[in-house]
């Protein structure tokens, strides 16, 4: 089961989040036909959003990534709800296996930026974005959330690949500095972040991400366990509405062509098919 928990230690002044959610990758990568390589991007990027969300009460964070890398623009998107979904723009890259790993940082790129939004349900968005520094997601966002939103944070991410490109696991954890730490425990928890396996060691051989927390703090309080699934918000209402966005001059010419219009979700792929008669109906929306 796919899921996200969030904590605080007691004697110590952080806060934390550990994600296991290798179900979710798994179900995006057949979704998409993803290659090893774009999944375990993707699926680090799904983590992280997932990590991110994991303590709003309203809304929905979408995290952006474009390094100018051969996969193109990542997007992930979590909600308060638990519902998780992402894409990719070129969802069959390959590159050489370098030191026994996927080159994830350079299908990634590192000549671009990092970006969050956060739509809170307020009449605006709040967005914000830093450079890219190395293309490796979690360094990226640790960076992200250190830079731009002034909270120094340690993050980790991994997605396991098996050799026929099934997801045997992904997950991560991030660890947020509290104002009152003090530099000798942000001191000790640099430490205990060097000597512990990577995410996908600790979560393969069946580690929970209670556990993983509890290998950072021993004394950890879990204040939430969140059950993650993967749910696209596409609808046929949202496609209508996205045409209608082109104008009358697109909508005019579909009708000049006399084709069926052929809508398919980047996330999902559920094909919509919008009849000639339904684009007349929303010409008139418009017209009227």
């Amino acid at each position: 089961m796919a899921y996200v928990v969030r904590g605080i230690p007691k004697n110590k002044n952080f806060r934390a989040f550990a994600v296991k959610c290798g179900d979710v990758v798994e179900k995006v990568r057949k979704l998409q036909n993803l290659s090893p390589l774009a999944s375990a991007a993707l699926g680090r990027a799904l983590a992280g959003v997932a990590l991110l969300s994991a303590d709003l009460k309203v809304g929905k964070i979408t995290l952006q990534i474009n390094g100018g890398g051969p996969l193109g623009e990542i997007l992930a998107e979590g909600d308060y709800k638990g519902n998780l979904r992402g894409t990719l723009k070129n969802p069959q890259v390959y590159l050489e296996i370098k030191n026994k790993k996927l080159p994830v940082g350079e299908a990634v790129g590192k000549n671009g930026f990092i970006s969050i939004v956060k739509d809170l349900g307020l009449k605006e968005f709040y967005q914000s974005s830093t450079k890219l520094i190395s293309g490796e997601i979690a360094e990226d966002l640790a960076y992200y959330l250190t830079t731009s939103e002034q909270i120094p944070s340690a993050v980790s991410l991994g997605v396991l690949v098996d050799r026929d490109g099934s997801i045997l696991t992904a997950g991560g954890f991030l660890v947020q500095k509290l104002p009152t730490a003090k530099q000798e425990e942000v001191l000790e928890l640099e430490e205990k972040i060097q000597k512990i396996p990577p995410i996908t060691s600790l979560l393969s051989e069946g580690f929970t991400p209670e556990e993983v927390l509890k290998m950072l703090f021993p004394d950890i309080e879990i204040l939430e366990k969140r059950k993650l699934r993967y749910k696209c918000t596409c609808s046929i209402k949202r496609v209508e509405n996205m045409l209608i966005a082109l104008g009358k001059k697109e909508l005019q010419e579909f009708l000049r062509k006399n084709e069926n219009v052929e809508v398919i979700c980047h996330f999902c792929r559920q094909k919509y098919i919008i009849s000639l008669d339904k684009i007349r109906d929303l010409l008139n929306k418009l017209n009227n």
